[in-house]
């Protein structure tokens, strides 16, 4: 039975998403990079690790997380990368104290469908305030029956889905790990939709 605090684990979806960053780590430096929901925060250090300015963030709920994130960062000697408690859904001093981000990441953040609304009004609360930002995010197919398309629409954002073969991430084995194994995992941008209502 897993702990109850999910963010102690590293999970397949970490892995794609670290493995996507690792693609693209040449645009990374001197990006500006929020994670949130970072756990054991492997996106986060890989970003931070290729040079970009990078944030932790988890639940401020969950104080085993937020100190696994600090653990993450002092194994990777990147003691400089702060991190917040940000709790989806909720507007805190910290959120609205942000500095200026241009991609925030999240692997598996869409683990249960209660939290599939607090996620994306605080994905929508930082794009909004930062309207070239994009929301990178890997999830695993657990249902058929889970969407979060009208979510979407509700809160203006529109997603583009990443073909895991585009950036080599389409197998059972990634970077020596056998995360993702035989998962289905899926990668999609969110980004706000445009004022002409795409």
């Amino acid at each position: 039975v897993l702990d109850s605090q999910y963010g102690m684990y590293v999970w397949p979806c970490a892995v794609v998403l670290a493995q996507y960053l690792w693609a693209h780590r040449r645009s990374l430096p001197g990006k500006r990079v929020l994670e949130i929901g970072a756990g054991v925060s492997l996106p986060g250090v890989v970003a931070a690790r290729c040079g970009a300015q990078v944030i932790l963030s988890d639940s401020e709920e969950l104080p085993r997380c937020l100190q696994s994130c600090r653990s993450s960062c002092l194994m990777n000697r990147l003691s400089h990368v702060p991190v917040l408690g940000l709790t989806w859904g909720r507007v805190s001093p910290e959120l609205l104290s942000l500095a200026p981000i241009d991609v925030i990441l999240g692997s598996d953040v869409f683990f249960d469908p209660k939290d599939f609304e607090d996620i994306l009004t605080t994905i929508y609360f930082l794009l909004e305030k930062n309207p070239h930002a994009q929301f990178w995010t890997t999830y695993q197919v657990r249902s058929a029956d889970w969407s979060i398309e009208a979510l979407l629409y509700k809160w203006k954002l529109k997603s583009i889905h990443v073909p895991l073969h585009s950036f080599g991430a389409d197998k059972e084995h990634l970077a020596s790990s056998s995360l993702p194994g035989r998962h289905t995992i899926e990668m999609m941008i969110i980004s706000l939709a445009q004022s002409d209502g795409t």
